[in-house]
């Protein structure tokens, strides 16, 4: 049983949020189903992320650091997919936030980068195997 259901997340353009997410969670493997208002994508019919329009008015940018959302972290298999996913991102409109490196103070092993989107979503890809 995963741990997470599901995450709900408001895009201040739903259109925009797709194209800048739907890349990323098809590399995933998850699989995109379109609701009136809504997008999901499903993976093995455990886990879904779910991306919401903001309301009337309520479309502002979100500040990273403020109450609310910090970042999501997408662990990845090597190294190399962190790089793929930071350039898959980045072409489909999120902006680079830190480009991919080691992270010495987590430990030798984590290799990571962040993109923010449009809204001031932030995600982060790791590989962080564990330790032998």
């Amino acid at each position: 049983m995963p741990v997470f259901d599901h995450l709900g997340i408001t895009v201040g353009e739903l259109d925009r949020g797709i194209a800048q997410f739907d890349p990323i969670m098809s590399a995933l493997g998850f699989d995109r189903t379109d609701a009136e208002g809504s997008v999901s994508w499903y993976r093995d019919g455990d886990v879904e992320l779910i991306l919401y329009p903001a309301r009337d008015g309520a479309a502002g940018r979100h500040e990273h650091g403020r109450s609310g959302w910090q970042h999501l972290a997408f662990a990845v298999g090597s190294r190399a997919d962190v790089d793929r996913f930071h350039t898959l991102a980045t072409d489909a409109g999120w902006t680079a936030v830190r480009d991919p490196k080691t992270y010495p103070r987590f430990n030798d092993r984590y290799y990571a980068s962040s993109v923010e989107d449009d809204s001031g979503i932030r995600v982060e890809f790791v590989h962080n195997p564990p330790a032998r």
